[in-house]
């Protein structure tokens, strides 16, 4: 699915602003309030999550649907001429969209963007456009939400029901509404629907870089077959580099400027089909495993970052351009030169500006919480139940598909995506594992023009390699690990001895590693002369202890540290308003370990570290 952007042929008419706003009573559907304008309407802005927005847990814990409404209008003459329809880039978790009444599409998933067709629903004059929400999680959808547990007295007496609401199944809170933008966007009936475009890279180490352009283009419409195509390449300064005739084919460059980790460069592939233009931004670079060696540009790299979310106060998940910039300001003064979308695909913007200042990223999708065995494995009615039981487990296979459909055709043209992470701590050692990841695996390699590594993100109970269905799946073993946090902490010499001896197992099955998540919790301000748990100085030396481990090793290829900032949580005895594992603060204040990173990336080299 193409990026919205304007050119000589097309429009986007952003809807962000204040819309009405209303949380369902249960009757909202039935009365059918997406048929006329919401009474007792309040404000509410797109994008954001809602939750924070106004106050009372009653809102911010609101289980169910939410109705968004906005007065739109378009132009007779566009509508004529033009196709017109109506972009969500992400609606959480479960949208239905009206207009004046009709309802015109419905999309499970709240990470990824979808588009409606409105020429045929649209008249003169103002139309009513109603975008019904719902934030329910469950055993179907991504992320995974879990059975309402039972809650028991003080003294472990009969329990007694929970109350109606969400149960995530996973460490972060579960912020919904409509927290993307909103778009009128329209191009020519004829038009081009997709551009795929690869690179085949002669030697990316040689003084003089040629490359091969392969790209092939989607047209539909009225005249898709009859509409002559022609791809343009043009250098960041503009000048046109290379040109083609036809759908699918190929142009040829030399010597190339490569799109390189921290020194972007983008060239522009113009796209002109009859009427329509498309550009698209485009950075030309090799990605390959090699051994234990994870090359970009023929070099090995070195992971240096973080797992990070789309969290910040008070919008939650809503896109934030500015903290984006000042995201990757800080993590440029660290020396980071990657992340991982953890855990959901980011915004496009988020994507585009990764790929302008040369971050590396892994791709992530929203299976999270696809393992039974978090809490016990007691989430139904109280009885153990494995995570893949055909009756009583998940029932997210088919959708997990879905999600990894969407997000490659969304992110498979940029050059920041490195490698596609097929899920997040996933129940990766019962033995019907290996049946549910597979094909999974197999999509995504088959779906992807670039054929990037794939990879899961193994949770700690999954073991070692003997265990992990990881370790034959994924062309990069990627380990979250707490060890002298959840294992052995306030202990951090003896469980980084176990983190150790965990490596010299990987280290046999001869794959690249990359620690994708590992920290403390740490309240901004604690300190102590003897490091205790939730001091900054427990933090610091909780790191420099599994860094000399991971130095000790060459197959280790990056460090991702959990978390870039704190975040929000549902409530918890862990949880002191929210996760505390940030080297900064949710507003950006750095951690002591925030300065230590400094010191310890700007020594280590982007490539060839090991």
């Amino acid at each position: 699915m193409l990026y919205p952007v304007l050119t000589a042929s097309r429009f986007v008419s952003d809807l962000s602003g204040i819309w009405d706003f209303r949380l369902d009573n249960g009757k909202g559907f039935e009365e059918k309030w997406f048929d006329a304008p919401l009474e007792d309407a309040i404000t509410m802005p797109v994008p954001a999550s809602y939750n924070d927005l106004k106050e009372g847990v009653g809102f911010r814990d609101h289980y169910g649907w939410v109705f968004y409404q906005k007065t739109i209008a378009v132009p007779a003459y566009i509508r004529r001429e033009q196709r017109v329809y109506l972009r969500c880039d992400a609606v959480t978790h479960h949208a239905k969209v009206y207009l004046n009444g009709q309802e015109l599409a419905e999309h499970f998933g709240g990470f990824l963007p979808f588009e409606v067709e409105l020429n045929d629903a649209l008249k003169d004059g103002d139309n009513l456009l109603t975008i019904a929400v719902d934030n329910v999680i469950d055993y179907t959808t991504l992320p995974v939400g879990g059975k309402a547990p039972m809650l028991s007295g003080p003294m472990g007496g009969q329990g007694v029901p929970a109350k109606k609401q969400n149960y995530p199944n996973f460490d972060f809170f579960n912020y919904c509404g409509i927290t993307r933008p909103v778009r009128i966007c329209t191009c020519p009936k004829t038009y081009i629907d997709d551009v795929t475009v690869t690179a085949d890279v002669a030697d990316p180490l040689a003084d003089k870089v040629n490359a091969v352009l392969h790209y092939s283009v989607e047209i539909k419409g009225e005249n898709a077959a009859a509409a002559p195509c022609r791809v343009e390449i043009f250098d960041k300064a503009g000048k046109k580099v290379g040109e083609a005739k036809g759908t699918d084919g190929e142009i040829a460059l030399e010597g190339v400027t490569l799109w390189q980790p921290l020194k972007s460069y983008l060239y522009t592939v113009k796209v002109t089909a009859g009427e329509d233009v498309y550009e698209l931004p485009y950075g030309i670079r090799t990605v390959k495993v090699d051994g234990t060696k994870f090359l970009i540009n023929g070099k090995s790299f070195y992971f240096k970052g973080y797992g990070k979310h789309e969290d910040t106060f008070p919008g939650g998940r809503g896109m934030n351009m500015p903290m984006y910039v000042k995201d990757m300001s800080l993590m440029k003064w660290q020396g980071a030169n990657s992340f991982r979308c953890s855990h959901y695909p980011y915004s496009e913007e988020m994507m585009r500006l990764a790929d302008e200042e040369g971050f590396v990223v892994i791709d992530e999708t929203t299976a999270v919480g696809v393992n039974l065995d978090f809490g016990g494995g007691a989430n139904f009615n109280g009885q153990k139940v494995s995570t893949f039981d055909p009756e009583h487990g998940v029932k997210t296979f088919e959708h997990h598909k879905d999600v990894i459909r969407d997000l490659i055709s969304r992110d498979k043209n940029y050059a920041c995506v490195v490698m596609w992470n097929i899920a997040n701590e996933p129940d990766s050692y019962s033995d019907a594992a290996y049946d549910y990841f597979k094909p999974l695996y197999d999509l995504a390699h088959e779906l992807d023009p670039q054929n990037r590594p794939c990879t899961l993100t193994s949770v700690q109970m999954a073991g070692g390699p003997d265990t992990d269905k990881s370790a034959i799946l994924s062309d990069v073993i990627c380990l979250n690990r707490y060890y002298g946090w959840y294992v052995g902490g306030p202990d951090i010499e003896g469980p980084c001895g176990l983190l150790r001896n965990e490596l010299k197992e990987w280290e046999k099955i001869g794959k690249p590693l990359v620690i994708t998540e590992y920290g403390a919790d740490t309240v901004m301000g604690f300190h102590d002369v003897t490091p205790v748990m939730y001091t900054e100085e427990y933090q610091l030396d909780y790191y420099k202890g599994n860094n000399a481990v991971l130095d000790e090793f060459g197959f280790v290829v990056g460090e991702q540290v959990w978390n870039f900032a704190d975040f929000a949580t549902s409530q918890g005895m862990l949880r002191v308003q929210g996760n505390k594992k940030g080297l900064f603060t949710r507003d950006r204040r750095p951690k002591l370990a925030a300065h230590y990173f400094r010191d310890r990336w700007n020594s280590i080299p982007d490539f060839e570290y090991k």
